[in-house]
């Protein structure tokens, strides 16, 4: 079940590495060059995409200090900010996608981002990203997913947070709406996620249900999650990018640095490859190492007519003997000609 799809020259699909995506999020700290930086480190690292946000605070909320537009949360990294503020300061100046997307391809690695508006999809377009990704608070703004559905790009969509009902409202409006390549994210909606409750056993489930590629948007910290999910099924990985967690910002506490982004693509391809598919018995890898089984081998030196018993009889290494399992059969028989201590018994060596 589930199609590969194409994202620019890159596949999506259990037949190709898991495609690694590095978001920059906030994670530019307000500034253009630390934000080129990110994508520098980014594909140096490794990964096969740089993914933006595109909104502004207005486009996102409205400037008010009313209990409800302020978090209050102290368990929250944003706890006593309003939110405009909040995405005032996160929010990626328009002015720099271009010059990000260019450097991304100079690299050769896809840019694409998540617009939280239709002003941002109709800026996106003259952009002319390569794909769209809807985060997890927007799956439920089904027009925003009509909108980007209709430009016929892959679609990417998060599932944080959401019912069975809702991701099933939001496929169905992204297929009517004319997209053919879709992808699932798994992700859990909390910064940082904890590995309790990342629920990657949904990730096989959701392919199942949807019959699509799906993934993880993977907010712990660490790899292991997401090396689980690849064992999964998972065809993308994304994560939060920085030069260095200890610079701060509003994203760095769940962001990888550019070793561990380095080691994420490196120990995902591994599980990707170990995936491999059901086989038993010897592959060819393995044929050298038949010699270390046991098997019969004659232990003293013996006449011909002498019978085998424990004595001159044992299983052990190397294999190139009669199988252990034939060893109550052969006891008691005798040998057919003279050996030596250090023979493999051979069906030919056995007599009556």
């Amino acid at each position: 079940m589930g199609s590969s799809v194409s994202i620019g020259k890159q596949r999506v699909g259990r037949e190709n590495p898991p495609l690694i995506i590095a978001e920059l999020s906030a994670n530019h700290n307000g500034s253009l060059d630390r934000a080129m930086a990110i994508v520098d480190a980014a594909a140096q690292a490794g990964a096969h995409a740089i993914k933006l946000q595109t909104y502004t605070a207005d486009t996102m909320t409205i400037d008010s200090r009313m209990p409800e537009f302020v978090i209050e949360d102290k368990d929250s990294l944003w706890n006593g900010e309003s939110l405009y503020e909040l995405y005032q300061k996160a929010c990626l100046p328009w002015e720099w996608h271009k010059p990000i997307i260019e450097r991304a391809a100079a690299h050769g690695i896809l840019c694409f981002s998540s617009p939280f508006d239709t002003t941002a999809v109709e800026f996106l377009e003259d952009l002319n990203v390569p794909a769209y990704k809807i985060a997890s608070f927007e799956i439920v703004h089904l027009p925003l997913i009509r909108c980007v559905a209709q430009t016929g790009k892959p679609l990417i969509i998060s599932t944080g947070m959401a019912t069975v009902s809702e991701i099933e409202d939001a496929v169905r409006t992204a297929r009517e709406g004319g997209c053919t390549d879709l992808v699932l994210l798994k992700c859990t909606s909390t910064y940082p996620a904890s590995a309790r409750n990342s629920n990657l056993l949904t990730i096989p489930h959701l392919r199942a249900m949807f019959d699509c590629e799906v993934g993880l948007s993977d907010h712990t910290m660490g790899l292991g999650c997401s090396v689980a999910a690849v064992a999964l099924g998972a065809t993308v990985i994304e994560k939060h990018f920085t030069l260095n967690r200890a610079d701060g910002g509003v994203d760095s506490a769940f962001s990888l640095e550019p070793a561990e982004m380095q080691n994420l693509v490196l120990e995902t391809g591994r599980a990707w490859r170990a995936l491999g598919h059901v086989s038993y018995g010897c592959i060819d890898a393995e044929a050298k190492s038949l010699a270390f089984r046991r098997s019969l081998y004659i232990t003293q030196d013996l006449r011909a007519g002498q019978v085998l018993t424990p004595e001159n009889l044992r299983i052990i290494r190397p294999g190139f003997g009669l199988a252990p399992r034939f060893y109550d059969t052969v006891l008691g028989k005798t040998i057919s000609c003279d050996v030596v201590r250090g023979t493999a018994l051979k069906w030919e060596l056995v007599g009556g």
